[in-house]
């Protein structure tokens, strides 16, 4: 296998999906690895967030530490989340319903947490 889509579509932080899907994606980085946030999934691409509230890592801050990760968030959900005014972290890129489709597709591996 040589390229594999993560797919998170609920919120960063009140569950183990995030957490366990970024340490996923670090351990696949040998391979293509996409991130894909949809739905709630697209809170972790919002920049400055503070967790230290929660005693919990910094979520969005994992991101940088694996630069190979490409990070995708589905525009679309963040207009419904009404998050299009709010700054996202640099490392993810924004798109439309049918290129998140296509890059889902694109994949060998497609897993959803």
């Amino acid at each position: 296998m040589r390229s594999i889509f993560y797919l998170l579509d609920a919120a960063p932080y009140g569950s183990e999906k995030a957490f366990g899907l970024l340490n996923l994606a670090a351990v696949s980085i040998k391979m293509d690895v996409t991130l894909g946030l949809y739905a709630d999934g697209v809170y972790l691409a919002l920049a400055g967030q503070d967790s230290s509230a929660l005693e919990v890592p910094n979520l969005s801050d994992i991101l940088y530490s694996y630069p190979e990760v490409r990070v995708f968030a589905h525009e679309p959900s963040l207009f419904e989340r009404n998050l299009m005014n709010q700054g996202l972290t640099e490392l993810v890129e924004l798109v439309d319903s049918e290129r998140f489709l296509e890059l889902i597709e694109s994949a060998e591996c497609i897993i959803i947490l």
